[in-house]
């Protein structure tokens, strides 16, 4: 395939230099002449292992090659490649500047040549700013997407010092595709890889970079904060998280990781405020820590405020305990929930066929009397009588494939459904109620 990059910094030299290996022909765009010589002398003009050599390399078998002027870009160009920087500016947003240049200038040379290309988007973006790339794009060239140009967004994972493995060898490569013909020629430049292939929307795309340094950045600054509390009592930091990280059915996995309903439990809470406290004692800042319950508590009144937009009087809670196949009540976030609705004149009812009042003993029946004590007058053994008598539904924990099943096919319609497990794939067709998902 006819490949041009536009944007020869590190993202797009190694793009470059990978897709030539692969046996594309590419043509690098860059403003810079330094860069552009750098190249045809088959150079690099950053710091990357093996980089220079993968040029050189491309060069001299005629694979590769620069060029300063838009229009041998995009001649004969069968996928552009968007790699130009999205810096932030001093407020911390996105200066999109040489983003949106760039794209208008392709436009224009669209609207010259008779070609058809897809546009790929490399570039880190924050969701639905490819919809003012197609914008100018579609202004610029008098086309229109899905029909005179194709467009995708393709973020990259590449790290600094293991750029090249990382490109070889992807954990999977994501396309997020404006239509199914233009995710099937971004994936072809990607044909040769042995990797997952997930073709999503753009938004979603252009989010999962996001999340994925967000939660890298998370997992340093956690580390770090562990490791200075460790230090505070005389611990061995490093130790401690060597063997935090060989837990790999819970501390690093997909549990947790699932958008949904806030924490809870006797445990979690718990454990977070000892630590916290710990740390306080010892002088020790711990924001990332300190946060958790805060971030916590905000998205239990998310929750909440999403139950009360919709302006209706009597609710049914599917679920109380903090987690499916339990009754443990204690710092259920459910439980608060019910409050905070009960304090806003709410009617409340609830139905979790996993807790019984007469079977509650010790902590756990001392912790629901102080919370809740009128809990016996809310508590409804029947689901079709809360559905019945419910106006809002919303669903705090996984419940049994019976309940799930007795509740999608009772909702009726104009009845509203407010899901924070992600019951999605158990909607049925012809679903009748007004369905709301919290994170999804």
């Amino acid at each position: 395939m006819k490949v041009s990059v536009f944007g020869l910094g590190y993202v797009g030299s190694v793009t470059a230099a990978c897709l030539a290996e692969a046996g594309h022909v590419v043509v690098g765009v860059d403003l810079n002449p330094e860069k552009i010589d750098a190249l045809r002398n088959g150079r690099s003009s950053i710091v990357e292992p093996a980089l220079e050599e993968l040029i050189a390399k491309g060069v001299g078998e005629g694979r590769l090659t620069a060029r300063a002027r838009t229009e041998e870009g995009v001649a004969g160009a069968e996928a552009i490649l968007i790699c130009v920087g999205t810096p932030s500016r001093p407020n911390g947003s996105l200066d999109l500047q040489a983003l949106e240049r760039v794209a208008t200038q392709i436009g224009h040379e669209l609207r010259r040549q008779s070609v058809n290309p897809v546009i790929v988007v490399r570039s880190t973006m924050l969701p639905g700013t490819h919809l003012r790339l197609v914008e100018l794009l579609e202004q610029a060239s008098g086309g229109k997407v899905g029909k005179d140009f194709g467009l995708c967004v393709n973020p990259e994972f590449l790290r600094e010092g293991s750029a090249i493995r990382d490109f070889r060898q992807p954990p999977f490569t994501l396309i997020g595709e404006i239509d199914k013909p233009s995710g099937d020629r971004a994936a072809a430049l990607y044909a040769h890889l042995d990797a997952p292939l997930h073709r999503v929307a753009p938004g979603v795309a252009e989010m999962v970079k996001y999340a994925s340094n967000a939660f890298h950045g998370l997992k340093v600054a956690f580390a770090n904060e562990i490791g200075a509390i460790s230090r505070g009592f005389g611990a061995d930091g490093a130790q401690v998280m060597e063997l935090f990280v060989q837990d790999q059915r819970l501390n690093l996995s997909a549990n947790y990781l699932r958008p949904g309903f806030a924490y809870g439990g006797s445990c979690l809470g718990k454990d977070l405020r000892a630590l916290s406290f710990a740390a306080r004692e010892l002088d020790l800042q711990a924001p990332v820590l300190n946060a958790v319950p805060e971030s916590n508590q905000r998205h239990l009144r998310r929750v909440a405020d999403l139950v009360l937009m919709q302006n209706r009087r009597r609710v049914g809670l599917i679920g109380l305990s903090f987690k499916s196949n339990t009754d443990d009540l204690r710092e259920s976030p459910a439980v608060d929930l019910v409050e905070l609705l009960l304090a806003k004149g709410l009617e409340v009812r609830i139905f979790d066929h996993e807790v019984n009042l007469s079977k509650l003993h010790g902590a756990n029946r001392s912790y629901i009397e102080q919370a809740l004590p009128h809990i016996g007058s809310l508590l409804c053994a029947d689901l079709p009588e809360v559905i019945a008598d419910s106006e809002t539904l919303v669903v705090t924990k996984r419940p049994s494939a019976e309940t799930l099943a007795a509740l999608l096919s009772g909702v009726r319609p104009g009845q509203v459904l407010i899901d924070l497990i992600d019951v999605r794939a158990s909607l049925p067709a012809g679903f009748a109620g007004d369905y709301h998902g919290i994170a999804w």
